[in-house]
């Protein structure tokens, strides 16, 4: 019985020495991973207008599933793949498949990979992708920084 407890007291003591030591990490998110990388290497930001659009053919063409990339979308919850279109200005620096953090966009800010390209009418622009029955916005003034994740 008293080996026992002399266990479980070891355990116990182990345990509470790992959530309360420095060395113990937290995953950080894909944000987080992002504002270090920002903060750290000084990244500068291009200002854009951000809206959002949806997977309905009145706001794509006829493949509203396909991005101008050939990434196939999901039907049911498009937004998981946070998906953004850019305007044509801004296409010329940013490639498809590239990270990008948004800022100044509400709870749309996040990490978001530029995988469509909008119409030519539109300059210094981005379209965040939502789900259909989400509600669509404007943003003014959002910060959109170039990213490499994988640094």
């Amino acid at each position: 019985m008293m080996k026992l407890n002399v266990i479980k007291l070891s355990i116990l003591l182990f345990i509470s020495m790992l959530f309360t030591s420095n060395n113990f990490e937290v995953e950080k998110t894909e944000e987080q991973i992002a504002d270090e990388i920002i903060e750290k290497q000084k990244i500068d930001y291009h200002l854009v207008t951000a809206t959002t659009y949806t997977i309905r053919e009145e706001e794509t063409d006829s493949t509203p599933l396909l991005t101008a990339s050939g990434y196939k979308l999901d039907s049911i919850n498009p937004k998981k793949d946070k998906v953004i279109a850019v305007s044509r200005d801004l296409k010329r620096k940013f490639r498809f498949g590239e990270k990008v953090r948004i800022k100044g966009a509400g709870k749309l800010d996040g990490v978001y990979t530029v995988r469509d390209v909008m119409n030519r009418r539109f300059r210094k622009k981005i379209d965040i992708l939502i789900n259909p029955d989400d509600d669509g916005n404007l943003f003014k003034k959002v910060k959109l920084y170039p990213i490499d994740i994988n640094e």
